[in-house]
């Protein structure tokens, strides 16, 4: 039973929401410059414009950024298969989630914008597209769209469900407004126990541990051959590339400095031979980590220079390559011998590892892994990964890695085996979401 202290609490944070709207919108603009996909259908974001209804009550499955699209693939696709004929809505917060969620598209589906949580968009949200069940991925928990979709009676379901300690602290504070919307989850799906104990203390009844979806994915073969192919090119001009992937904010300036101040630790000859790849998680910053690496004094490449299949020679020539394309991570870690886990190194709880592992790229973590805890505890484990104190430290890893190629080897195939050790959670999950799914009507 939800308390007056609690309504009072879900509809102070509506209404500041309302007000803050034309800000959120502004802001949506201004990101727009950088990345069109935030200008595209922006009357979405309030419930409004969706166009005509759809006759079937579709699977809402809710990813908010790409990787959270990239994840659900797998879970979408066991559910095509289980449920055949029911149409897919797919929603996201990002312009880089929507336009990976295009691939994912059927005929009969929709896509468009999670609505601004106030209370107006998420309850025309619910009457317009009217889902049968929604799928909310890893982290979502917005007080407003649990409050709508409650009063339209439609369940939803956090899957590949994650709660760190962090979140689990700062979630306490907001007790008040966030309790009754984790009480509103009809089911979550959740990665580890101690992610389920989490979410329990927060105020999800029913608490499922299936595992994490991101162990499904598995990177393009072709994709892995181009990266092989590239790595070949290097060790032909004889070099060896290190990868950082998924670096944010902050994060380029260390690592750069501690590459230099290693590179300037070794002979002439074996620093000529060595290739740093930054691959910024978010496309908007792609201009200003280049204009970083320049100013450090680097000689650079950057991907969207070139879009052919072998490197250019410009390429190989380059100290710093900056990977500034989407969708290519199997191709910068087939290229590489080592990679470096961006968000870890700084305080931000790490990115996905096991996108690297899946390629059998081994990788180095940083200190901050607490987004990836169990996993990154398990690809140690495994042998598959390192974890050190600091981007200096980062380095001199890296370089024991590259110096012992029979250790990096057993490293590879550790990565492989940890990968595939893993997975059947779309298969696990499919099976929970089942009994809330419908056939779909005959026509």
């Amino acid at each position: 039973m939800t308390t007056w202290r609690e309504s009072a609490a879900r509809w102070a944070w509506a209404a500041v929401l309302g007000l803050l709207t034309p800000v959120y919108l502004l802001k949506l603009w201004w990101r727009g410059r950088a990345e069109p996909g935030y200008r595209q259908a922006l009357p979405q974001r309030l419930g409004w414009a969706y166009g005509a209804a759809q006759p079937q009550r579709p699977i809402w499955v809710h990813a908010v950024s790409l990787g959270e699209t990239k994840a659900a693939a797998a879970l979408i696709a066991t559910l095509r298969q289980q449920h055949p004929g029911v149409p897919l809505l797919l929603t996201h917060s990002t312009a880089t989630g929507r336009e990976a969620g295009l691939a994912l598209l059927q005929p009969g589906d929709a896509q468009t914008w999670l609505p601004w949580d106030t209370a107006g968009a998420t309850r025309r949200f619910m009457a317009h597209w009217r889902p049968q069940v929604g799928v909310l991925m890893e982290t979502e928990i917005w007080p407003s769209l649990l409050h709508a979709a409650t009063r339209a009676k439609v369940p939803l379901v956090l899957a590949n469900a994650r709660l760190s300690e962090r979140s689990a602290r700062k979630g306490q504070r907001l007790s008040v407004l966030l309790r009754p919307a984790a009480q509103a989850l009809h089911l979550a799906l959740a990665q580890t126990e101690d992610d389920a104990q989490r979410l329990r203390a927060g105020g999800v009844a029913n608490v499922v541990v299936v595992g994490n979806l991101k162990y499904e994915l598995q990177p393009d073969p072709s994709e892995l051959t181009l990266g092989a192919q590239w790595q070949a090119q290097w060790a032909a001009a004889g070099r060896q590339v290190v990868v950082a992937a998924n670096t944010r904010d902050g994060e380029e300036a260390l690592l750069l400095a501690a590459w230099q101040a290693w590179l300037a630790s070794l002979p002439e000859q074996q620093a000529a031979g060595l290739v740093l790849a930054l691959v910024p998680r978010h496309p908007q910053r792609f201009d200003e980590v280049a204009a970083l690496v320049h100013a450090q004094g680097f000689t650079l490449w950057r991907r969207s220079q070139w879009q052919g299949g072998a490197l250019p020679e410009q390429a190989l020539q380059a100290q710093v390559v900056v990977g500034d394309s989407l969708g290519e991570m199997p191709r910068y870690y087939g290229m590489a011998q080592v990679s470096l886990l961006g968000g870890s190194f700084a305080p931000l709880g790490g990115h996905n590892l096991i996108e690297s592992l899946a390629c059998g790229c081994p990788m180095v973590l940083g200190p901050s892994t607490f987004n990836f805890a169990e996993a990154a505890e398990l690809a140690l484990a495994a042998g598959a990964a390192w974890q050190v104190a600091d981007a200096p430290s980062a380095m001199q890893q890296v370089g024991r890695v590259l110096a012992d190629p029979a250790s990096r080897q057993q490293a590879q195939a550790a990565a492989l085996a940890f990968t595939a050790q893993h997975t059947g959670a779309a298969a696990r999950m499919a099976q929970h979401l089942g009994p809330l799914i419908s056939a779909p009507a005959a026509r």
